[in-house]
C-alpha cells in the first residue's frame, strides 16, 4: 500500500462462479424466502395499481414508487420509460430490510455491549437525563447528544450491521494498477477494517466511544476507515435518519430502564446477511427509580 492511502480488504468475485449460484441447502432456502417476499410484494403492487386507476394515491413510499412507474415526458417532448415493476420490487425490499433490520441489529448490540460497560451505560443515562429529563424528545437535544452518539458509533465500529459491501463493474476499469473487466464483483469487508490494529491501534477490539469524542475524522489515523454506512456517491441515504431513530430509541430505553446481560447470553457474532448475535440477545431489563 502507498503511504496515506487507506488500503481496503476486498475479495473478488467473478459473476461466472459467483457462490450464491450454487445449489446449497442455504441458498435454495434463501431463493424459496425471496420467492415467498416477492410474491406477498406482488399482491400489495397488484392491489394499490387497481386503487390508484381511480385516484393518485402517494401519500407513501409504494404510492412514490408507483407514480414513477408511469412513463413520463422529458423537457423534449420524449418518453421516458418509469421504473418497471421488478424495479420497484427491489426498492421495497432495499427498504425494509436495509431501514429496519439495520437499525435493530445497531439498538441490539448497543444494549449488549452497554450491558457489558455499566459505567458507559450511567454516563449515557446521565447525559439524556441532563439535556431531557423526563420531558419529550425534541431534535435539537438529540443532536446535542454527544456520549450516546459516540457510543453508537463505537458499536458501529465493533458491530457493523452490513460486515461487508459489494460493488460490481459495469465496464473495464482500472484500480490500483490492476485492469478488471465488466462484470467482476468486488467484497469490501468493513468489519475487517473496522477492527484493523494499524488503522485503530493496540485497543482496536476495546468497546472505547472517547475514540469518537473529537469526531470521525480524528478517531484513526485513516479518516475514511470508518464506512459502517458505506461510502462515496452511493453512501446509504438514511444514515442521518437511521441514526437520529436509534438515538431516539437509545434515549427512551436509558430514561426508563437499566439492563444487565442474562446469564444465558452467549457472546457469538455471526453474519447471515447482516452481523447479528448467534444465539440472540437474552438480556435484562429493571425499571429505573426516577
Amino acid at each position: 500500500c502507498r503511504p496515506g492511502v487507506l488500503c481496503l480488504s476486498t475479495r473478488i468475485l467473478t459473476t461466472q462462479v459467483h457462490f450464491r449460484s450454487f445449489p446449497t441447502k442455504n441458498n435454495r432456502r434463501m431463493r424459496q424466502i425471496n420467492n415467498e417476499i416477492e410474491s406477498i410484494l406482488r399482491g400489495l403492487i397488484g392491489k394499490r395499481m387497481q386503487a390508484m386507476q381511480g385516484e393518485s394515491t402517494n401519500d407513501d413510499l409504494l404510492g412514490l414508487l408507483l407514480e414513477s412507474n408511469k412513463t413520463d415526458m422529458n423537457e423534449n417532448g420524449q418518453s421516458i420509460p418509469g421504473m418497471s415493476i421488478e424495479e420497484v420490487i427491489e426498492e421495497c425490499k432495499l427498504f425494509y430490510f436495509a431501514g429496519m433490520e439495520t437499525t435493530s441489529i445497531l439498538l441490539t448490540w448497543t444494549m449488549v455491549v452497554l450491558s457489558m460497560h455499566p459505567e458507559w451505560q450511567d454516563r449515557a443515562r446521565e447525559e439524556v437525563l441532563g439535556l431531557f429529563g423526563k420531558h419529550k424528545l425534541d431534535y435539537e437535544g438529540l443532536n446535542r447528544l454527544k456520549t450516546v452518539t459516540m457510543i453508537l458509533y463505537e458499536v458501529l465500529r465493533l458491530y457493523p450491521p452490513a460486515s461487508a459491501f459489494t460493488r460490481q463493474t459495469y465496464k473495464e476499469i482500472e484500480i490500483g494498477g490492476v485492469t478488471y473487466p465488466p462484470g467482476v464483483i468486488f467484497e469490501m469487508s468493513v468489519l475487517h477494517i473496522h477492527h484493523d490494529k494499524d488503522i485503530w491501534g493496540d485497543d482496536v477490539h476495546q468497546f472505547r466511544p472517547d475514540r469518537f469524542a473529537e469526531g470521525i475524522s480524528k478517531a484513526s489515523k485513516e479518516p475514511g476507515a470508518f464506512f459502517p454506512f458505506g461510502w462515496g456517491p452511493r453512501i446509504c441515504i438514511g444514515q442521518n435518519f437511521a441514526l437520529l431513530e436509534a438515538k431516539m430509541a437509545l434515549c427512551m430505553i436509558l430514561r426508563r430502564f437499566e439492563f444487565e446481560l442474562a446469564p444465558s447470553y452467549t457472546h457469538a457474532p455471526h453474519t447471515v446477511m447482516m452481523l447479528r448475535p448467534m444465539h440472540g440477545a437474552q438480556i435484562k431489563l429493571q425499571a429505573t427509580s426516577s
